[in-house]
């Protein structure tokens, strides 16, 4: 899927995150922890921020002033809904230049939707783009080598893609970066293998 599709498959998503059906509760114990890495002040950034304004609201009461970005127009409308006091970006992190550093990044569930062979650039990107001692938190799906593939969610087609633990390990040490936790944190076992996420910290 090109980046533009992906966008129109969220924009059509937008509400299931944004609604009570959704569990908000995801992924926050993952960025707690994260958060235990970092200084807890400066500038923060939701990579993929989506509608449901979990993150920016837990980055906020940590104490960071926070932004998002996102590609699908449909999300940012309903988080600038949500938090109108925050900048939104709407734009394609493989061509998007960050306009800061920033001390926290969270790209948590969506990063795998660039393109496989944007990946690696996105992450050097991201490395790049954290202060000094500033704090990452990144999920991937749980492969050994570099894989991607499309499949429905909603009945909205949605684009997948992996760099793979050694491929992403090498590069986060390439730039400058130390791997401070790595878990697969999957809740069930026929879930084992999938989802992974790394805490990076700018050495």
């Amino acid at each position: 899927m090109k980046p533009h599709e992906t966008a129109a498959s969220y924009d059509a998503l937008a509400h299931h995150w944004n609604g009570d059906d959704f569990n908000r509760e995801n992924g926050i114990i993952q960025h707690q922890r994260a958060l235990r890495f970092s200084s807890g002040s400066g500038h923060a950034i939701d990579v993929g921020c989506g509608s449901s304004g979990r993150i920016i609201g837990l980055l906020q009461e940590a104490g960071f002033t926070a932004e998002g970005l996102d590609i699908s127009e449909g999300m940012l409308e309903l988080a600038r809904a949500r938090h109108p006091d925050v900048t939104f970006h709407h734009s394609d992190v493989v061509t998007w230049s960050f306009p800061r550093k920033y001390d926290f990044i969270s790209a948590w569930d969506s990063v795998w939707h660039v393109p496989l062979e944007h990946q690696e650039a996105v992450l050097r990107k991201l490395c790049n783009t954290l202060a000094q001692h500033g704090v990452m938190i990144f999920a991937s799906g749980g492969v050994d080598a570099p894989e991607d593939g499309s499949n429905p969610f909603l009945e909205q087609p949605l684009y997948h893609a992996a760099l793979g633990i050694p491929k992403i390990l090498e590069v986060i040490m390439q730039e400058g970066c130390i791997c401070r936790h790595l878990e697969y944190d999957q809740a069930h076992d026929d879930d084992v293998g999938k989802h992974l996420y790394l805490i990076i910290q700018k050495a």
